[in-house]
């Protein structure tokens, strides 16, 4: 069993195609949930997405959750209080960036790592470079 991931946008496109790559680099090992957009299909967060995104993720190893922007904090905040006492024991929210974030890790998950490793290693993510300083 592995930590599974949710990923939170206020984009269901960027949602999903975070949790489609992130998703190939874990050759698919790890159980990856997009919850992005609202209900009518228009940029924002649902609540509805994101509490059923996280029931299905939910995981004895523990869930890691991504986000975005801002509100995506609060609607996770009241998504996560609706879980039971014990599914909340299991879920971790990170402030890791998103796409990097979510890669790192669904590699480091599909190791069969902890949720704390899994969650440092998201949190490290900021870190990797994205240029080779060329140009600079």
């Amino acid at each position: 069993m592995t930590v599974s991931l949710v990923i939170v946008s206020h984009s269901a496109q960027l949602a999903a195609g975070v949790t489609d790559l992130a998703g190939q680099m874990a050759q698919g090992e790890v159980k990856i949930l997009a919850a992005g957009g609202t209900n009518e299909g228009a940029l924002g967060t649902s609540m509805e997405k994101v509490l059923a995104a996280l029931q299905q993720a939910d995981s004895e190893a523990g869930t890691l959750v991504l986000l975005d922007l801002g509100s995506a904090v609060m609607i996770t905040e009241m998504a996560i209080e609706a879980l039971t006492p014990e599914q909340r024991k299991r879920v971790r929210m990170s402030s890791a960036p998103l796409v990097e974030g979510a890669i790192v890790a669904a590699v480091e998950a599909s190791t069969g790592s902890t949720l704390e490793e899994v969650a440092q290693a998201a949190a490290s993510a900021h870190e990797l470079p994205k240029s080779s300083g060329a140009g600079t």
